[in-house]
């Protein structure tokens, strides 16, 4: 009797062991949308250094996870940049100039935990992950000499970076990212005394302005991955 007992609780247990499994496995999801806030810069010939004249940034996304390690990110941001205006002769005048940044890039993101879809839910991944990305981008801006934007601008940029995924429940989670855009102009200011295309901006050896962003984001997924349950990666 206890040995007939003692089958019952063991095969209860696997039932209940591969049940859990496969209710794990229903909780991945392909897809999400998110929305992010925080902070941008601008560096270039009005501004030497990242994080000076720190403004408001914002933007949102959508990721398609294909392994548990790799996604691909698309994502449409705006922020405000800002600096002082400058003669030829370098003198720094009592005019302050603005400008506001439209961009939408596409990256490509590798995560340093496993985490997200697979084919099997097992041991090795997590609820979270930081990241790296890198991926090609395209953003409008202009503006007149009252500051108000005309876009009548466009130059391609080279975003990369480094973020934290935290999975807090079954479809939603935080991210945290800093985004830098390496843009491939040099006139963002929209300034003619700033477009300078044959001095070094501050720091940046490349020669162009560069922007970037400290956000934090929401994220919710949906469409869910293809459900299995296997037994044998337990």
């Amino acid at each position: 009797m206890r040995v007939r007992s003692c089958w019952k609780i063991y095969s209860v247990a696997v039932l209940l062991v591969c049940a859990s499994m496969c209710a794990r496995a229903e909780q991945q999801y392909l897809c999400e949308l998110g929305v992010q806030g925080g902070c941008g810069y601008y560096a270039g010939d009005a501004t030497p250094h990242i994080f000076m004249n720190v403004r408001e940034a914002y933007g949102l996304h959508f990721r398609y996870k294909f392994t548990p390690r790799w996604a691909l990110q698309v994502k449409a941001s705006s922020q405000r940049i800002t600096g002082d205006d400058y003669t030829i002769r370098g003198e720094v005048m009592d005019t302050r100039w603005e400008n506001r940044l439209v961009n939408v890039d596409v990256m490509a993101e590798f995560n340093f935990f496993r985490i997200g879809v697979g084919d099997h839910y097992d041991k090795a991944t997590h609820p979270y992950s930081p990241y790296i990305f890198i991926g090609l981008g395209a953003g409008l801006y202009g503006a007149n000499m009252e500051n108000k934007p005309t876009f009548q601008n466009m130059a391609a940029y080279i975003p990369l970076g480094i973020g934290f995924k935290w999975k807090f429940h079954d479809w939603c989670g935080l991210n945290v990212a800093w985004q830098h855009n390496i843009y491939l102009a040099d006139n963002l200011e929209s300034r003619p005394t700033l477009a300078d295309k044959h001095e070094l901006n501050g720091n940046n050896i490349m020669n162009c302005d560069v922007t970037g962003m400290l956000t934090l984001g929401l994220v919710f997924e949906f469409m869910q991955a293809p459900k299995v349950c296997k037994t044998c990666y337990w």
